[in-house]
């Protein structure tokens, strides 16, 4: 316990000498004060000159950072160039590392602004940046090196030739400081594409040879990198003479550094040289240099891994197959680097040996710097893969590195997984069609515990996906089980889980919005039931507001592919309740993010539907934050309308606005709402009749969102359409099926079915055939041209338990079967007669079916049947208000709901929409059209006319005199 107490006491005291985050002691002095004060009546350039005479340090740097400025005023600038930069020039021979900074950054941008002539900048600005460059400072003098390397950019050839090349070429003598020559070797490297070759050959090619072969290695290698540069601008031949050979050598350099420099100019001379020169060169250099490489395993290894790809890309065409299956083996050989069991365990024993403890902790220190290079060269060979597969080409990939890319795919180092997850969808997209054979490694790649691995394809997991889509599996998963996709998207569903168990939100965010790009590949119903639940249940659960955010938009995106409307309807209604009338107030703000995101994704007219109302609401929200945040999207709701369509939601959306301005005490939300209604006042609604000619470019994505919308109904109906036309001619198969097998059974010969319901075919052959189909069991078709007369009570009524109707004689009267399946849409079908076309008081039947004659008709009792209950037609009588008068023929339909597809389909009963002919304001009568079926249901179009009787002035059928007698 004591020694518990005396170190928490010591890190007291540490932590208290830090005085971390507290305010200074004591306040500035009079005379600190005085010295910070200046005379408010000093013009700029008389300011400026006194702060750098008697400034302090902070009040010269300032002075420096506007120097600029100064200059840019074309009244002071040239009492500024005479009187402030030669104080500036005076200050900076003695000034600290942060002014030399700040001058170098100030003298570079005025001379990219053109503040300054040329000749003026190069007797001034120059001449300091030259002499800066030799700083003892390193830091101070890499500064000024950066800055006179952009200003030769900006220089002309004149003025580089006459300033700058003399210095340089002085500063690469041997007698100067090793400083001096690196910053000669990047001088020379950078001038070199200024000039011409007899002046490079004459004036710079001595001084570069004479670098290369320098005494430090650092300056060989510094001038080695530079000889890409020179050599361009020396031309093919003189490179080909003068620096191939130094550049041979110093790729055989005995220190490390120079062999890697010497690599990288290598690839990046490799665009300048012929093929000759790459063939009897260049490629056996190179292989040299990497068999060293993996036989040394030092520093060069790593590079070599990363400039292999630029190299085989570059010597591709000048390889041999010989050659070429060389550097894939090479390849494939740095793709297992340090993997081997063998090495291993003798790397791990060897230092156990040795007694020394000090020998034993540097080798350890040893082993653990081979081992982070040999990971390193594994990662940059992933890195290289996509350049590989490029090299060898997608019909080769199979047998020459199909096994290597799966080993790194397993990688036991993360590093490695990561850097070829990340370059997944490069070789995905190489591939081409044969992106198929890499799928089980991308399921790994996407089950990986690591969650850098997962962040590499997770973001680029768009791509992968169309690359599948496009290579031969243009087909959603639930059309092809046994697809690609069918293991990828489950995969990619359940990385999730891992995700979320992190505490990184960006990772998160990137997943919820590249879930989006399942719509592509997945159908409908598998969106609805498995992308679309994830997303709700994140935009309700995620912590980060950004990953909610992001839950939402792919939300929104893939509820428009959802080709069902109840459930796009139970989505929406789902964000309402969850969100607009959620109890927590971080869900309600959610809300109007969510609002925003509609607007920007779905048509006005839509959002003006569905959300504008219930996001209006939340301006009586009790929580300040939430009637804030409404605020900021008002401006945003008075854009989507439209005069004079939209006169109600601009009255709401002012009496909204009114009680906020009138009756709001949060001093936040009154500015808000104030800010809200000056951006209000500025928007201007468009007229509709304005809007075709004026707004039509504006409102262009707008329609084309409204288009796609409606294009989704259409589809939804035409699939509902095909769905019933399917099961109708199921069900009527069916009946010809059942209907053929009774006939089988009582030994009918014929084996031809019936017409299919619906069909012409049985209503255009013979009228015994189409009779068969009219008529009930106790109607014979040689009856068809008698007369018809009513069923008594006596005589026929007994057995048939039809209880008949008070109305007229109709043909409606008559027995029909499975009445129930008549469609809705064929009683739409019905044709109403004007009155006047059918002579008096007749029902015409089509020709086709049967032609009744006028008045009462007999029927023969030995032929009536007595039907059975459930066979009878539904259907309503209108009763007779008027005591003793002949009721007209009534078909009353029952109200039927056509509000919303979501509601129960009710039965459609007889006389379905049909008004009664006696009705006030009706002046056409109708006749359903009846569908027929083998089993005895009607068929065809029964167009009927009845002339009405004549007309009272509310619009009813009087009766005529003999009527009233008669009911009298």
């Amino acid at each position: 316990m004591g020694s518990l107490d005396a170190t928490s006491t010591s890190l007291a005291e540490d932590l208290q000498d830090l005085q971390l985050d507290r305010p200074a002691k004591g306040l500035k002095s009079v005379e600190e004060l005085e010295k910070l004060t200046v005379d408010e009546h000093l013009s700029d350039i008389e300011r400026s000159v006194y702060l750098l005479s008697s400034g302090q340090e902070v009040q010269r740097i300032s002075v420096i950072h506007n120097l600029p400025d100064l200059l840019r005023d074309t009244e002071s600038h040239d009492e500024c160039m005479r009187r402030v930069v030669p104080k500036v020039r005076e200050v900076l021979h003695l000034a600290q590392t942060e002014m030399q900074v700040a001058a170098s950054s100030a003298f570079l941008q005025i001379l990219q602004k053109n503040l300054v002539p040329v000749q003026n900048y190069s007797q001034t600005f120059l001449q300091t940046i030259l002499n800066s460059v030799d700083s003892k400072d390193p830091d101070v003098a890499s500064a000024w090196l950066d800055t006179l390397l952009d200003v030769i950019d900006l220089l002309p050839k004149e003025v580089i030739k006459k300033e700058i090349l003399g210095s340089a070429i002085a500063k690469g003598q041997l007698a100067q400081s090793v400083q001096s020559r690196l910053a000669c070797c990047r001088i020379l490297g950078k001038i070199s594409t200024k000039f011409e070759p007899f002046v490079i050959k004459k004036e710079i090619l001595p001084v570069v040879q004479s670098l290369c072969q320098d005494v430090d290695y650092e300056v060989r290698g510094c001038m080695c990198r530079q000889l890409d540069c020179v050599a361009r601008g020396m031309g093919l031949e003189a490179t080909k003479s003068a620096i191939l050979p130094e550049l041979v050598e110093l790729t055989n350099d005995e220190e490390c550094h120079v062999r890697i420099a010497g690599l990288e100019t290598v690839v990046n001379i490799l665009s300048l040289l012929d093929a000759e020169t790459c063939g009897t060169t260049i490629i056996p250099l190179v292989c040299k240099i990497c068999q060293q490489a993996v036989q040394a395993e030092d520093a060069t290894l790593p590079v070599v891994a990363t400039q292999l790809g630029k190299l085989c890309h570059g010597i591709s065409d000048n390889l041999t197959d010989e050659q070429r299956q060389w550097f894939i083996d090479f390849y494939k050989k740095l793709c297992h680097v340090g993997l081997e069991k063998n090495k291993a365990s003798s790397r791990v024993t060897t230092p156990l040996i040795d007694k020394d403890r000090g020998s034993k902790e540097s080798d350890l220190t040893d082993i653990f710097e081979l081992e982070d290079k040999l990971v390193e060269c594994r990662k940059n060979s992933a890195y290289n893969f996509p350049a590989m597969v490029l090299f060898c080409g997608a019909k080769q990939f199979k047998p020459e590195l199909h096994l290597t890319f799966t080993h790194l795919c397993k990688d036991p180092h993360f590093l490695v997984r990561k850097t070829i997850s990340s370059g997944f969808h490069e070789v995905c997209k190489l591939l081409g069609n044969n992106a198929n054979l890499i799928q089980s490694d991308l399921v790994a790649l996407l089950k990986d515990e690591s969650i850098e691995v997962l962040r590499g394809v997770i973001s680029t997991i768009p791509a992968i996906l169309d690359c599948y889509m496009s290579s031969g599996s243009n087909h959603t998963v639930s059309e092809s089980k046994s697809g690609p996709l069918s293991d990828i998207i489950p995969a990619f569903l359940a990385s999730e889980n891992a995700i979320f168990t992190s505490h990184n939100w960006r990772l998160q965010e990137e997943l919820m919005r590249n879930l989006s790009c399942l719509s592509r590949c997945y159908s409908s119903e598998s969106l609805y039931n498995k992308v679309i639940p994830i997303l709700r249940q994140k935009l309700v659960k995620a912590r980060a507001l950004p990953v909610k955010v992001a839950a939402a938009h792919s939300l929104l995106k893939l509820t428009r592919k959802v080709k069902k409307r109840e459930q796009r309807e139970e989505i929406y209604h789902g964000l309402i309740h969850d969100f607009c009338h959620a109890r927590k107030c971080y869900l309600r703000n959610v809300f109007i993010d969510i609002c925003r995101i509609v607007i920007e994704l779905y048509s006005k007219k839509f959002f003006k539907e569905t959300f504008y109302e219930y996001l209006l609401e939340l301006h009586t929200d009790s929580v300040p934050n939430i009637r804030l945040s409404l605020c900021s999207i008002l401006p945003d709701l008075k854009r989507l309308l439209i005069l004079p369509t939209d006169r109600g939601l601009l009255q709401q959306l002012d009496a909204c606005v009114r009680k906020l301005l009138v009756s709001e005490k949060d001093r936040d939300v009154s500015d808000g709402i104030q800010s809200a209604v000056e951006e209000l006042d500025k928007i201007h609604i468009p007229m509709q009749s304005m809007t075709r000619r004026n707004f039509f470019e504006q409102d262009l994505d707008d329609q084309k969102k409204e288009e796609e919308e409606k294009l989704l109904l259409d589809n939804e109906e035409k699939e509902l359409k095909k769905e019933e036309e399917a099961a109708e001619k199921k069900k009527g198969d069916k009946r010809n099926l059942v209907s053929a097998k009774k006939g089988s059974e009582n030994g009918s010969s014929s084996r031809i079915p019936g017409p299919r319901k619906g069909s012409r075919a049985g209503l255009s052959g013979s009228n015994s055939t189409t009779k068969k189909f009219l008529y009930p069991s106790h109607i014979t078709p040689e009856d068809d041209n008698k007369p018809v007369a009513p069923l008594t009570k006596g005589a026929g009524t007994s057995n048939n338990k039809l209880v008949k109707s008070k109305s007229i004689n109709c043909i409606s009267q008559i027995p029909r079967r499975d009445f129930e399946e008549l469609d809705s849409k064929e009683v739409s079908k019905t044709k109403i007669v004007p009155p006047g076309k059918a002579p008096g008081n007749k029902v015409q039947v089509n020709s086709n079916i049967c032609k009744p004659s006028s008045g009462d008709s007999n029927i023969n009792k030995k032929r009536v049947s007595s039907p059975k209950l459930s066979r009878l037609p539904l259907y309503n009588s209108n009763p007779n208000l008027h005591h003793g008068r002949p009721a007209s023929p009534s078909l009353i339909p029952i109200k039927a709901s056509t509000t919303s597809t979501t509601n129960k389909p009710s039965k459609t009963t007889r006389g379905s929409g049909i008004p009664a002919p006696g009705s006030a304001g009706t002046r056409r009568a109708s006749v359903p059209t009846i569908s027929t079926s083998r089993r005895g249901s009607l068929g065809g179009q029964l167009g009927t006319e009845v002339t009405p009787k004549a007309k009272g002035s509310n619009g009813a059928l009087n009766p005529s005199i003999k009527e009233r007698k008669k009911s009298r």
